[in-house]
């Protein structure tokens, strides 16, 4: 999947500056960021940021495309950049984590893909699983004390992708299950979607 998804960002054009940025949203415990990895795996000097360090923790769902844009924009420019990362079990941000331009900059979370910045997305790539499979893997992740926090978060991102389409803006849709094969949709004209 990794080497699929690095062709189609290698065969389009730079969009984030002189680099490519390859976005990787869909709801949570999907396999978003084990794909993340994968790719940047593959990609020495890879840059990858996770969307959820740059939430405002659990009600952050509503603002993460500003959040994504104030990231962004200064790279589109090919300057550095930099975001403070959300502690989650602090509950509070921490540090500054500065943001160098890259070749390639994987963003992958909930939101990756948001309409606020689609002119800056080389490749947006939608992942699913089913609710029942996510909500086990999202309890086995993050323990069973945040179960409470999981029905609320369901709903916030239904309404954050309801909102932003972004599953039928996705370039490429995966199953996060691995039980089906990527589909992968033409851009009208080649641009972004």
């Amino acid at each position: 999947m990794a080497e699929l998804l690095l062709g189609l960002v290698g065969s389009r054009p730079a969009t984030l500056g002189a680099g490519r940025l390859l976005c990787i949203d869909g709801p949570a415990a999907s396999g978003k960021s084990t794909l993340a990895a994968e790719v940047a795996a593959l990609v020495p000097g890879t840059v990858v940021v996770q969307v959820d360090d740059l939430l405002d923790g659990w009600e952050g769902l509503p603002t993460v495309d500003l959040a994504v844009d104030r990231l962004l924009r200064p790279l589109a420019r090919d300057e550095a950049s930099s975001y403070r990362r959300y502690d989650w079990d602090r509950g509070r941000f921490a540090e500054t984590v500065p943001v160098e331009p890259a070749p390639l900059l994987v963003l992958e979370g909930c939101g990756a893909g948001s309409r606020r910045s689609a002119d800056l997305a080389t490749l947006i790539v939608w992942v699913s699983a089913p609710t029942e499979l996510r909500v086990t893997r999202g309890v086995e992740r993050d323990g069973e004390r945040m179960r409470a926090r999981q029905a609320q978060w369901l709903l916030d991102e239904a309404e954050l992708f309801a909102a932003e389409d972004t599953r039928a803006r996705a370039d490429v849709e995966v199953d996060g299950t691995g039980a089906s094969a990527p589909v992968v949709r033409p851009r009208p004209g080649g641009g972004c979607t």
